[in-house]
């Protein structure tokens, strides 16, 4: 493509309309938010080029019309770039701060989170603080700027003691402080993976990380019984984004190591 085009992120149900609506199948109309974004801030005229992403994997290239319409320069059904899903995919469960959640999200989502999940702890911010809409919109800005073509799901957030209580899929850890010989996050995976294949991985890797205050008794009671195990993010205090965030960094270079390990090499 050259030059990385600057990226749009479209629902992918509006990209597949275009293959089943009657008109042109190359012509997007563009929402109001949309053509702004792209006339007001980016400053693109008519004629200009830049990359669809659809959130699943796929990008097209566009050239911008004018009465705010997008030309793609490949068919709906024929994307230009067409990438599955990293594995195995990665969970962040967060108890939401009382500050910092916008960052966290974000952040999150620039290091490959494949879902997010606000948690509303008995330490935590009450319901009302959780504004999920703004959270959606920090999550797909964030995977434009970032240039990944697989968008996160943020889920809508649930009470942290009867999440956490659920049956846990795959390899759960939870992140607490305070508790005696508590093993690091990364040894503690690295233990829990070794001589796993990638089937045995499918249901994923997720971190709960609590709130300001850290996890209720009951909280970690519940989840570990539920199959959480608990680890360590280190021997200080962290402020709950600060938490997320680095613990979160360490499953996403556990994950790129693994699978550049796993690539066969070149010929």
């Amino acid at each position: 493509m050259g030059r990385e085009l600057r990226r749009l992120l479209i629902a992918p149900e509006r990209m597949a309309a275009l293959a089943d609506g009657g008109g042109d199948p190359r012509c997007l109309v563009l929402e109001s938010q949309e053509g702004h974004y792209l006339e007001r801030v980016l400053r693109y005229r008519p004629g200009d080029r830049l990359a669809l992403i659809d959130g699943g994997g796929q990008l097209w290239t566009a050239v911008l019309e004018p009465e705010r319409q997008l030309r793609l320069e490949q068919a709906p059904a024929a994307p230009l770039v067409r990438e599955g899903p990293l594995t195995p995919p990665l969970e962040l469960a967060m108890g939401v701060p009382r500050r910092e959640a916008d960052l966290a999200w974000r952040m999150a989502t620039e290091l490959g989170a494949d879902r997010l999940q606000p948690l509303l702890a008995e330490r935590g911010v009450p319901g009302e603080r959780c504004p999920l809409d703004r959270w959606q919109g920090i999550v797909r800005e964030a995977t434009e700027q970032c240039e990944r073509l697989w968008q996160p799901r943020l889920e809508s957030p649930c009470e942290a003691g009867a999440w956490l209580a659920r049956p846990a899929p795959g390899i759960a850890l939870l992140a607490t402080t305070r508790r005696e010989a508590l093993p690091l996050c990364s040894q503690r995976l690295r233990q829990l993976t070794e001589g796993l294949r990638d089937e045995d991985l499918a249901a994923g890797i997720r971190l709960a990380i609590g709130p300001e205050g850290g996890w209720s008794p009951a909280e970690e009671e519940r989840a570990e019984a539920a199959g959480w195990r608990p680890v360590s993010l280190g021997g200080t205090i962290l402020r709950t984004a600060t938490a997320a965030v680095g613990g979160l960094a360490l499953l996403a270079d556990w994950r790129a190591l693994r699978s550049a390990s796993c690539r066969p090499p070149s010929p």
